[in-house]
């Protein structure tokens, strides 16, 4: 049962970790556009989302290794903590 906790609290942990850098860009590119689009006085939809749209994929592309070592550890904790007895 520790096990499952265990994994459990891991999982949720790692998935902050991963989200957190691209979630804190978004944040910060929708914070310029809507400034922008303030000073301006443009209100258009596609001004506001085609930007975090493009942050979105940079960041991911630009951390896409880093994700994956993150993954791979976690993978290989959970792997080894299910060998190490939550199944008898």
């Amino acid at each position: 049962m520790d096990t499952a906790i265990e994994l459990s609290r891991a999982a949720l942990g790692t998935a902050i970790e991963l989200a957190l850098p691209v979630l804190l860009v978004l944040l910060v590119v929708g914070l310029i556009v809507s400034v922008f689009q303030a000073m301006t006085q443009v209100h258009d939809q596609t001004l506001s989302s085609i930007p975090k749209i493009l942050a979105g994929a940079a960041v991911l592309l630009l951390l896409l290794p880093w994700f994956l070592e993150v993954m791979q550890n976690y993978t290989r904790t959970v792997f080894e903590q299910l060998g190490g007895g939550l199944f008898p």
